[in-house]
């Protein structure tokens, strides 16, 4: 039986989260290839993908990293495949650079590509907000606020880009993606074989001479989409009254649900921007007519805002726009928040926030799981280095190593900085410098950082934690992993080939869990110079239990001569470990039976499980 997001049942309604209501978006337009790289919070995207591909009608790949996404992407659109690019916000940055030109060569097959911002931080190093990639390359924005919308402007957008052969940014926010809710199917077309190629050099090879015509083509794209967004259905007038607000992407959500709960649907009108670039300028200028203020509601930058000040100020209008002056230009917004402005706004008086026990809580920090192989390695480092060297961190679940008693994180730029970075370290200050480098991200953007240290000379300790898959944003493969969730890797690609392949001569392997040998190659590496490199390999222990179907025979329990020091907790701040009174004690459900304890502290003892 199909999965239901790939059945051709019309009418059909499920419940689903956003992120799966894209996936069914897709399947809705026929896409024929879709491309990633995951990243929270578009994972759940590409997982769905992947998890169906046995059964549907598409190529996908989760790519190296997010330009080699984007590169693959733009190729099948070229070749006349309905295309599909799914990645987070940040991950954009990686792929900018062929971003900008697929908006110069168009995209004959269609192309959508989906960026997932995350306001709030929940689970990035920034909040950037990518409506400003859109402004720079010329690209039309939607921007869903519901589970049903996120799959209607998907189906809407890859149409629409094949039709008007540009690319479409799907922009989302973490609300949309995780959100669930009701959907309607669609039918579901038989996508058939892409058209392929058609060879015209002036099109699609932007030298000077053809790239200034295409920059033209790109303005000329871009005001015929400009008539799309005036007469989109995603973009709606509501309501009435002397006030009006302009809202886009999930503040529509917060809107309606304030106007809802104040009952000051009656005084206000709303213009709400599902199609929010090019803006529909006709649309929002009479809206602006008729109306005395308005009140913009985005998250992050003031973009609506800005846009919308300039057309007033180009048409003359007498009128005041409020926007990033009474509201933050950081963090997510709340429904009481957009409440209170829109009180403050009409002269209503304000509602008072209610109390919650959130502040009373105990603070939980996020902390490697319980067997986590990167504990191990972080303990030996540090009992070798202490805090003499300067630990240089990288993007992926390891960056937990900031925290005690570790403390293994003393900087972080983005994806793969932690060699290049690390090595300007040593450089710039003679420093003994240690990265630290996840398999999954060695190979999005850790290679180039290697080459670069041997071939500039760089003394620093490059430390691979190659769990075998790519743990933190939910076990998705990479090169170099041997199992996945559907199958096995026919083509690992070998962590140590890769590094000696670009001259790196001193390489160590060892399994973090052995702490005899682990520190014994920190110690030889400690005594060398140049790039060395140290492969700390061990299975995510999670993704043992998922993929390799294992579960650890033992498990530790702390021995009645405990001497209450807590040294293990001290020391590994392992969260199976807990104090009981005036002794430790170890959760035997938590326990994954690494048995890096017994190493530590001589008062913990192995017993088999279940025993």
């Amino acid at each position: 039986m199909a999965n239901p997001l790939l059945a051709d049942t019309p009418g059909d309604t499920h419940l689903l989260l956003g992120n799966e209501a894209i996936v069914r978006g897709a399947i809705e337009a026929g896409v024929q290839v879709v491309t990633c790289y995951p990243g929270t919070p578009s994972s759940e995207v590409p997982d769905t993908f992947y998890r169906i591909s046995p059964e549907g009608k598409y190529y996908f790949e989760y790519s190296v990293n997010e330009k080699v996404a984007l590169e693959v992407a733009g190729g099948a659109t070229l070749a006349g495949a309905l295309t599909m690019c799914t990645m987070k916000h940040v991950g954009v940055n990686v792929a900018a650079d062929p971003l900008m030109t697929l908006c110069y060569t168009g995209t004959p097959g269609g192309l959508v590509l989906l960026s997932a911002d995350d306001p709030g931080c929940h689970s990035s190093q920034n909040e950037q907000d990518n409506r400003y990639y859109a402004r720079i390359a010329g690209l039309p924005v939607l921007e869903p606020a519901t589970a049903q919308e996120a799959k209607d402007m998907t189906r809407d957008g890859l149409t629409l880009s094949k039709k008007h052969g540009a690319p479409f940014l799907l922009r989302t926010t973490t609300r949309v993606n995780h959100l669930r809710g009701a959907v309607e199917f669609g039918p579901v077309p038989d996508p058939g074989k892409p058209e392929g190629f058609k060879r015209d050099p002036s099109k699609y090879v932007p030298i000077p001479v053809f790239a200034r015509p295409m920059h033209v083509a790109l303005m000329e794209r871009l005001e015929e989409l400009r008539k799309e967004a005036e007469k989109s259905p995603y973009n709606m007038v509501s309501g009435s009254g002397e006030f009006g607000i302009v809202c886009s992407g999930i503040s529509r959500a917060y809107v309606a649900d304030a106007l809802e709960l104040s009952g000051l649907k009656e005084k206000c009108r709303v213009l709400e921007l599902g199609f929010s670039n090019p803006m529909p300028d006709n649309m929002c200028l009479d809206f602006m007519k008729s109306v005395s203020t308005v009140l913009v509601v985005e998250e992050l930058e003031p973009i609506v805002e800005n846009e919308l000040r300039v057309l007033a100020q180009k048409n003359c209008l007498d009128i005041e726009i409020l926007g990033k002056d009474v509201l933050p230009r950081n963090g997510e917004f709340d429904v009481t928040m957009v409440e209170n402005v829109i009180r403050g706004m009409v002269g209503e008086p304000l509602k008072t926030a209610c109390d919650t026990f959130a502040s009373e809580l105990p603070l939980r920090p996020p902390n490697l799981c319980a067997g986590c192989p990167h504990r191990g390695t972080y303990f030996a480092a540090k009992k070798v280095f202490g805090d003499d060297a300067v630990y240089s961190s990288d993007i992926g679940c390891y960056t937990l190593g900031i925290l005690p008693p570790l403390q293994a994180a003393d900087f972080l730029l983005c994806m793969g900085s932690s060699i290049s970075a690390g090595g300007g370290v040593s450089k710039a200050s003679g420093q003994t410098a240690i990265a630290f480098i996840g398999d999954s991200t060695f190979f999005h953007s850790g290679l180039t950082g290697v080459a670069n240290a041997v071939f500039n000379n760089h003394d620093i300790l490059l430390v691979v934690l190659d769990n075998r898959t790519t743990a933190m944003t939910g076990h998705q493969p990479n090169p170099g992993v041997d199992k996945t969730v559907i199958g096995d890797n026919d083509h690992p690609l070998d962590i140590e080939t890769a590094v000696r392949g670009l001259g790196v001569k001193e390489v160590r392997k060892v399994n973090p869990f052995n702490q005899k040998k682990t520190l014994a190659a920190f110690e030889e590496l400690k005594a060398m110079t140049g790039v060395r490199v140290l492969i700390a390999k061990e299975p995510c222990p999670l993704f043992t239990r998922r993929v390799y179907k294992k579960v650890a025979p033992q498990i530790a329990y702390v021995a009645d001569s405990c001497e209450g020091r807590f040294d293990c907790l001290d020391k590994l701040a392992c969260p199976a470990m807990y104090k009981d009174g005036d002794k430790a004690a170890v959760n035997p459900i938590l326990c994954n039976g690494c048995m890096l304890c017994l190493q530590v502290c001589g008062h913990i003892k192995a017993k088999k499980r279940g025993s």
